[in-house]
């Protein structure tokens, strides 16, 4: 079992963004002391559902300032980036963090970043595909040429090239940085399939869900002719929210007195580039609905819960939102209680 922290640097109500900034920091660190295997870093732009706007930046800040624990991204929204440029990033992380960088993409949303960054509606609903391929031919690879409807280049050298981390025990190369695709519907699991990429799954998903994805996605990857062994290993996460408390109610009310004021005022400040019509969740019905779907409450439960969630979908990776309380002291109490008591309970 490896758990991890979900970090979206959230700007509750009457917080700055320095504060939000400042609290995900600590949160990675106490993160590293605890014992938690990974720190996921979210990107957002103009909202303060999250105000870290680029989750490589923050990546290499934690990443020095750390010694053991993995961070990966979750995600870099690959529309608002040029996948060369985004692809030369995470291999500088690769290469000088020995290994510890993991590169989640995602498609993002319709929001008005793409009108801002130039990628356009195109970007976000038809090109994808294209912009995932050249990322991946980047990371591979030692000369890329762009030769899509969207990316047309000259073939250029890849430097620094991703897999010149060599292995200290067998000493040959240890490969470029792990990728991860976020997938929120059957056309994402069927791209992450064909490439046996491992999936980031959502923390709105139920345990039922997110098996039927696992088990669509691993057909396709079989089809695809991926190798059973490959497809046996692959390394999917599962997003949640976790809040240890010494009962189960308190956990419960620390969350539903403070997530309601960050999902309305972060969600709704979501703006759409084509002034498409949007729904937004209940924040209230929606944190409720977090609370019984992970591991919110004593560290018993949320271990039982996490084994669960294992048991029922084959996902061992977690990445958990521990900064549902929009305290600084709160969450890094949150996080050492998830490190030192939950963990133990796993072991």
């Amino acid at each position: 079992m490896r758990v991890g922290t979900f970090v979206l640097a959230a700007q509750f109500p009457g917080q700055g963004p320095g504060e939000a900034l400042h609290r995900a920091i600590r949160s990675a660190e106490v993160a590293e002391e605890s014992g938690l295997d990974s720190v996921w870093l979210a990107e957002h732009h103009f909202v303060p559902y999250g105000v870290c706007p680029s989750a490589v930046t923050l990546a290499a800040q934690l990443l020095g300032r750390t010694r053991r624990i993995r961070v990966g991204t979750a995600v870099s929204v690959l529309p608002n980036h040029h996948p060369v440029a985004l692809g030369e990033q995470a291999a500088l992380l690769h290469l000088t963090s020995g290994g510890r960088f993991t590169l989640g993409v995602g498609r993002g949303g319709p929001w008005v970043d793409l009108e801002v960054f130039g990628g356009g509606l195109a970007a976000y609903e038809k090109e994808f595909p294209e912009s995932l391929g050249l990322l991946l031919d980047w990371l591979r690879g030692t000369r890329v040429a762009g030769r899509g409807e969207r990316y047309g280049f000259r073939e250029v050298a890849v430097v620094p090239r991703a897999d010149e981390l060599l292995d200290p025990e067998s000493g040959e190369s240890a490969g470029g940085p792990e990728v991860v695709v976020a997938c929120t519907s059957p056309g994402s699991v069927g791209l992450a399939a064909e490439q046996g990429l491992p999936m980031l799954l959502g923390m709105h998903c139920g345990d039922e869900e997110k098996a039927e994805m696992v088990a669509l996605w691993r057909s396709r990857a079989l089809a695809a002719g991926h190798s059973p062994e490959r497809v046996r290993a692959a390394g999917h996460v599962s997003a949640g929210v976790a809040q240890i408390a010494d009962r189960a109610e308190d956990a419960t009310e620390t969350l539903v007195k403070a997530m309601p004021g960050w999902l309305r005022q972060g969600l709704g400040a979501h703006v759409t580039v084509d002034h498409r019509h949007r729904v937004m969740r209940d924040p209230v019905d929606y944190t409720e609905l977090l609370c019984r779907l992970h591991p919110v409450g004593p560290p018993r439960l949320a271990a039982d819960r996490l084994a669960a969630t294992a048991e029922r979908t084959g996902i061992t990776r977690f990445a958990l939102l521990v900064e549902g309380s929009g305290d600084l002291a709160a969450t890094e109490e949150n996080v050492a209680r998830l490190g030192t008591e939950v963990l133990r309970l796993l072991a």
